[in-house]
């Protein structure tokens, strides 16, 4: 049948899922940064900072979906995927934890700007639904994830892209790096929110970014090996949805759209 392989493959993701979830198990520590970890003043710059990139992030998903409506479901997709990954939790460093981000499928996809937008949105339904994360620190988990994660994961697949790299390389670099500047700027903003009593800001940056590799570095590897898997599905069963996407045409959607090859 024609959509038994879809079955299969969809089947192939959850058991990794699950194996996440038993050699690594959940508990009550697994967030990102907490609901009011953070002082009042970094909780509000972070909010600040991050207006600005989802606004451009609304932006970028209106037009995409104006000319492609039919690119919503490989949308929804790539949101669900990093909603899924980050939700694997390891505890780290207290306040936070080490877990995939899932982001680099999306930038990849659509670009950064709309990965912020899904990031944000993952981000505020597990704060509600799961109680991962919080809402006075929204903010600072979407720059990290949602706008950091997302433009080092494009342009680190664009420059290598670029330099003729193969298509499996770029997309595990891409997704592999995006996770780990994710938590590089978790381990920034937590040292600036709370420098070491020896070291200062420095210090503790390092400190948080030592204890988190420990988790981090193989994770990202294991979320880089899983994004290509997913790419590779995505090049059998949705070709028609990835030529009219830049990631793999190397034009704007809109060239696409006038009839211009890629």
């Amino acid at each position: 049948m024609k959509g038994l392989p879809k079955i299969k493959n969809i089947g192939l993701l959850m058991i990794y899922v699950m194996a996440v979830y038993i050699f690594f198990p959940d508990n009550a520590y697994g967030m990102h940064i907490m609901e009011g970890f953070l002082p009042f003043n970094w909780a509000a710059f972070w909010w600040i900072a991050m207006i600005p990139f989802v606004i451009a992030g609304v932006r970028s998903i209106k037009k995409t979906l104006a000319l492609h409506p039919n690119l919503k479901m490989l949308l929804g997709m790539a949101g669900a995927f990093a909603f899924v990954l980050s939700a694997l939790k390891i505890p780290s460093v207290t306040g936070s934890c080490s877990h995939p981000t899932g982001v680099g499928l999306g930038a990849i996809l659509f670009g950064p700007a709309a990965m912020t937008v899904l990031g944000m949105i993952v981000l505020i339904f597990q704060a509600l639904l799961l109680a991962h994360g919080g809402i006075t620190t929204l903010g600072a988990n979407t720059f990290s994830m949602g706008i950091v994660g997302p433009f080092v994961s494009y342009g680190v697949y664009k420059g290598l892209k670029k330099l003729g790299a193969p298509q499996w390389l770029s997309i595990f670099t891409a997704a592999s790096l995006g996770n780990l500047m994710t938590y590089v700027t978790t381990s920034i903003q937590l040292g600036l929110a709370f420098p070491a009593a020896s070291g200062g800001v420095s210090a503790a940056i390092l400190k948080f970014m030592g204890i988190f590799a420990v988790t981090q570095v193989p994770l990202a590897i294991s979320e880089g090996l899983l994004t290509v898997m997913v790419f590779n599905i995505l090049m059998v069963y949705s070709q028609k949805d990835l030529q009219v996407l830049t990631a793999f045409t190397g034009k704007a959607v809109s060239s696409i759209k006038r009839g211009v090859k890629a």
